[in-house]
């Protein structure tokens, strides 16, 4: 699969079929991850692979209530939990070198990206869980002082082909050139 398929292709997807999601298959997505570029290579993600069903059950119970991604996550045969080191990324000699404190976050959503376009690849599906309790989370999964949970990630087949993606406003509305405000005309 090429790449700029797999970008316009990929989707969140909210229903699994039975599958059981191999080891292999989980070990090529954490791979996809792992390889993501970081701040200053700090690599400060940390990665829970959740296998056991009552655990499965109280991280998704951690989800908010209206959550839409429940179900899914309930019938998975994995979650990965993606935890970040605090504190690191974003920081040199202990110091913050960046306005926004929590870079780890950029560096999250890199390796969250490649792993869920890698799944995409090889044929599963998954969708990104961010609202949660993210405490009570890394109570349930016992993650330690200075980790945080970011997101959630249930694997599996879908259930059903992508369907077309939502629409995406115009690139000329959010492309500017020298200055925000000066449209990039020669790109649209």
């Amino acid at each position: 699969m090429e790449l700029g398929e797999a970008i316009l292709n990929r989707r969140s997807v909210r229903k699994f079929t039975d599958y059981y999601v191999t080891d292999e298959e989980i070990r090529a997505v954490l791979d996809a991850a792992h390889n993501a570029p970081s701040w200053a290579n700090t690599q400060v993600w940390e990665f829970i692979v959740v296998r056991d069903r009552e655990l499965i059950r109280e991280v998704t119970d951690t989800y908010s209530s209206t959550n839409p991604a429940r179900a899914c996550s309930a019938d998975a045969s994995a979650i990965i939990v993606v935890c970040a080191r605090t504190k690191v990324s974003g920081c040199r000699e202990g110091k913050e070198r960046t306005k926004f404190l929590e870079w780890f976050m950029f560096d999250l959503g890199m390796a969250v990206q490649n792993l869920c376009l890698k799944a995409h690849e090889i044929g599963l599906g998954t969708v990104v869980v961010g609202s949660m309790d993210h405490d009570a989370c890394a109570k349930v999964l016992r993650v330690p002082e200075g980790y945080e949970v970011v997101v959630a990630l249930p694997l599996g087949k879908p259930a059903a082909p992508s369907g077309k993606g939502p629409t995406r406003k115009e690139l000329r509305t959010c492309v500017h050139l020298d200055a925000f405000g000066e449209h990039y005309g020669k790109i649209y």
